[in-house]
């Protein structure tokens, strides 16, 4: 087998993905393959020009450390991290170079800097950084790729200067194709029955209707409708269901 008929049965592999996790775990060896041990990958669609939104609602994959994401992540240095600041403001790949010669150039804050000791104290030293397309002033979604610890970043230069293309490629469709699954953030989950009131919801039915449909009282059909509000963490059932659908939560097919 090519190495082109091997990267295109992985892309037909990742299409074919049922879940999130499945599709993760594929790409993790994939990724592993060209060096790149350690993914940390975040999509939000709450982007405002001041904040990313609330962590808790942002699709978040990695294979980090808790000791990693614990602070990178809980105590919010991403916030000032040069590469996530980098990936807001463009699309494509970009070399972690990039972080030397801010450093040789004085172009770092001590907030950045903060981040830049810490991930070198974690041996996040090397790698790329790819930012995916936009099509939402609310959304945005980048993966950043960390090369195996002792890994010179001129090697991952190197290498990607012959593999670049494929490793861009792979990542989009990663993107895409998690954009299309259900993802549950922790402690959002719905119930059966709060996914099949929001979706009657969704399809314009009354209290009234709900309730005849799924032969319940109002009363009950107010209830879970509460509940998925509180699942979600919104205000308004307007609200859950915009959320829920974002999450891909709704109308989905129970295997």
């Amino acid at each position: 087998m090519t190495l082109a008929d091997g990267i295109r049965a992985h892309l037909t592999e990742m299409t074919n993905a049922g879940t999130v996790e499945e599709l993760w775990q594929m790409h993790l060896e994939r990724m592993a393959g060209y060096g790149f041990d350690r993914l940390l990958y975040g999509f939000t669609r709450y982007r405002t020009t001041t904040s990313l939104g609330d962590p808790n609602d942002f699709v978040l994959l990695t294979n980090h450390s808790t000791d990693y994401t614990d602070v990178f992540i809980g105590q919010g240095l991403y916030h000032h991290a040069p590469m996530v600041n980098w990936a807001l403001e463009h699309e494509g790949a970009c070399s972690w170079r990039v972080l030397a010669e801010m450093l040789a150039q004085g172009n770092v804050g001590n907030a950045e800097r903060r981040v830049i000791d810490f991930n070198l104290g974690k041996n996040v030293r090397a790698g790329y950084s790819v930012s995916f397309k936009s099509v939402s002033s609310r959304a945005k979604g980048a993966i950043a790729l960390t090369a195996k610890a002792g890994t010179e970043q001129a090697d991952v230069d190197a290498m990607w200067d012959e593999h670049g293309d494929d490793i861009i490629l792979m990542n989009n469709v990663l993107h895409l194709k998690i954009l299309t699954l259900p993802y549950v953030p922790p402690n959002q989950s719905l119930t059966k029955r709060q996914r099949e009131a929001l979706e009657w919801v969704g399809d314009g039915k009354t209290m009234q209707d709900i309730a005849a449909i799924m032969g319940l009282t109002q009363a009950t059909i107010e209830k879970h409708l509460r509940l998925a509000r509180e699942a979600l963490n919104v205000e308004t059932t307007a609200q859950a269901v915009a959320k829920a659908a974002f999450q891909n939560q709704m109308f989905i097919i129970d295997l």
